[in-house]
């Protein structure tokens, strides 16, 4: 038995660990955790694996990594061999590192924003209520978080206008962690044939062989719905 395991969490960021150990070829296991089907929170079990009880979370014998960034990194250095990795020192390198800490520093806040002002119309409240809770959630989206969603879709575009890849000619792990983001866009954010690029990357990625191995490995995946 691997002394890898994945604790995953349906419909999260650790599908894309799951991506990663299947491009790598890495011997490992997966724990499976379900959200709560209200709440849509990731269950108390995860408090056992890491304090903050959110996935994506590795163990590797004694070893607990947290954080999508953190667990790329982690096992492209430890397992990776130089692989789906720029040369040290590269200018490619640089943009790699850029694109592992951009996915979720930068462009999943955009993102976030967007769920959270589309839910808040849906939930449950007062019925002559809800018109002024609607009209405040659009006149933010409009306002506010639409227009920096195209800001990152635009930059994101750009990139890509320069390079097959996120960190240039060759497919990496920063590739591996922009999934998410753009995968988020594709569904919820607005991407659409605006930005046929990033169409196009999502395309190229969902058809690797090992993407497809680790939807079959870590279950139903409802973004791409």
């Amino acid at each position: 038995m691997s002394r890898l395991t994945v604790h995953h969490l349906n419909n999260s960021r650790s599908q894309r660990v799951l991506w990663l150990l299947e491009e790598l070829g890495v011997d490992y296991q997966v724990q499976h955790y379900a959200r709560d089907a209200k709440t849509m929170l990731a269950p108390p079990e995860l408090l056992k694996v890491h304090p903050l009880g959110k996935s994506p979370v590795i163990t590797d014998g004694d070893i607990t990594v947290a954080e999508s960034g953190a667990i790329i990194e982690y096992l492209v250095e430890r397992y990776g061999q130089g692989r789906l990795q720029p040369a040290v020192a590269s200018k490619e390198r640089l943009q790699y590192r850029y694109w592992l800490h951009y996915a979720e520093g930068s462009a999943m806040l955009p993102l976030l924003l967007k769920l959270i002002f589309s839910f808040m119309p849906r939930q449950p409240m007062p019925f002559f209520v809800r018109p002024l809770v609607r009209g405040i959630a659009n006149n933010v989206c409009k306002v506010f978080v639409d227009p920096m969603l195209k800001l990152h879709l635009d930059f994101m575009e750009s990139e890509l206008a320069k390079s097959t890849w996120f960190a240039g000619p060759e497919f990496s792990a920063a590739d591996i962690q922009m999934s998410f983001p753009v995968e988020i866009a594709a569904t919820r954010g607005g991407l659409d044939a605006r930005w046929p690029l990033l169409s196009s990357f999502l395309q190229r990625i969902q058809a690797r062989q090992a993407y497809q191995k680790a939807l079959t490995v870590g279950g139903p995946y409802q973004l791409m719905s």
